[in-house]
């Protein structure tokens, strides 16, 4: 790493976002230097137990602090638009977990304010830095996938004893856990998408948002690309385990998802097929903060509750330290912001209008030109003159 620089990091929402403190505090360039909680018991609990001194239960009076350089919003998904524009106005850098917003338009207002200020942005999307996503970003880079196919991804969740606004919200508005691993993987964009709504949630939860369906299925159409993927999302009213899950189709090698917790992913080598075990990728890390990817960090010891975003996302597969680390170094210029705020607004968008289109009964609805960029997807093609690399092969991976 070249640079010595250190970044003076606020924490507002301290549920999850505690998971991410002692993170920030191992990493050689970071200062853990705020946290901001509306309730000040809260505040103090998780400031003592961390140490940390500078504490704020407003956020604009945590964003008028000239010490701050970045600012990690994990707080109800309803105040990231607000709070991400007001954080890049203030001067601050930001990382915020997901969704982006919740509509097209307070997409578009952190898109322009980033624009305008030219400071980072990144959405904190868990997917795009877990063990499975890493192992399969690998195979297909490396070119042992080949020709990119095809692309499916789920997330089954039951959002029960969640807070009550998560109640009747439709399935694909918060869909970024499965869209992002489809759109991520070789760098494509969603151009358009095609959306079925199917079944029902409980009748006292159909006013809310007006939205009547258990479950929502996408099919996303790939910018300047022959590939595309089917994505499913449901929140209530559905027997399935917990299930956050992408399988992607090659031509020599395919991945798919174990179907269930605890179970084993499996690698198709042509027509064979073998379980595997999935990797850490820790060493891609600095060595003080390696050791987050195996272990939850929000519990200070055996009493202490763990958020259950964490619990039911099996600890987000290894990808919070992956996610402060390429926080910072965005900020630094060390490497781009990923997903910054075209492919953050991109990958929420799809989802957004996935809805809309189950509305209108599968209409097609074009993304906006602003969530796309002139990038160019990571493309394997197709020899008709090379055999499959599996031939011969004794290796599944």
């Amino acid at each position: 790493m070249s640079s010595d620089q250190v970044l003076r990091v606020g924490i507002v929402g301290l549920e999850f976002g505690a998971e991410f403190i002692p993170i920030y505090q191992q990493h050689a360039n970071a200062e853990m230097y705020a946290i901001c909680q509306r309730t000040e018991a809260k505040l103090n609990e998780v400031g003592d137990r961390y140490g940390i001194e500078v504490r704020y239960t407003d956020y604009d009076a945590m964003l008028a602090d000239p010490n701050i350089d970045v600012i990690h919003i994990n707080t109800p998904l309803q105040l990231h638009a607000d709070q991400v524009v007001a954080a890049l106005e203030a001067g601050k850098h930001v990382g915020c977990t997901i969704p982006m917003a919740t509509s097209v338009e307070d997409c578009k207002r952190i898109v322009d304010a980033q624009r305008r200020t030219g400071l980072t942005y990144m959405m904190m999307e868990t997917t795009l830095y877990t063990r499975e996503f890493l192992f399969v970003q690998d195979l297909y880079r490396t070119g042992r996938l080949g020709k990119l196919q095809f692309l499916r991804a789920s997330h089954h969740q039951d959002m029960s004893g969640w807070p009550s606004y998560w109640d009747g919200m439709p399935p694909m508005y918060n869909a970024t856990h499965a869209i992002a691993p489809t759109l991520g993987l070789a760098g494509h964009q969603a151009e358009y998408v095609q959306a079925l709504g199917s079944g029902s949630v409980f009748e006292s939860m159909k006013s809310r948002y007006g939205s009547p369906y258990a479950i929502e299925s996408t099919h996303i159409h790939f910018l300047d690309s022959d590939v595309g993927a089917e994505v499913t999302r449901h929140l209530w009213a559905v027997a399935r385990e917990y299930r956050e899950s992408f399988d992607a189709y090659g031509a020599l090698r395919s991945f798919e998802w174990s179907q269930t917790e605890g179970g084993s992913h499996l690698v198709y080598l042509g027509e064979q097929v073998h379980t595997v075990e999935v990797p850490d990728f820790a060493s891609r890390l600095p060595a003080e903060i390696q050791s987050f990817t195996r272990a939850g960090v929000y519990g200070g010891g055996a009493d202490d509750e763990t958020h259950r975003s964490f619990v039911q996302g099996g600890g987000h597969g290894g990808s919070h330290p992956h996610l402060a680390h390429s926080l910072l170094m965005a900020v630094l210029g060390e490497t781009t912001a990923f997903p910054d705020a075209v492919q953050a607004a991109n990958i929420t968008c799809a989802g957004i209008l996935s809805h809309a289109s189950a509305l209108a009964g599968g209409d097609r609805m074009d993304l906006p030109e602003w969530t796309l960029s002139d990038r160019a997807p990571h493309v394997i093609e197709l020899d008709d003159d090379v055999q499959p690399a599996w031939i011969g092969e004794t290796s599944v991976v």
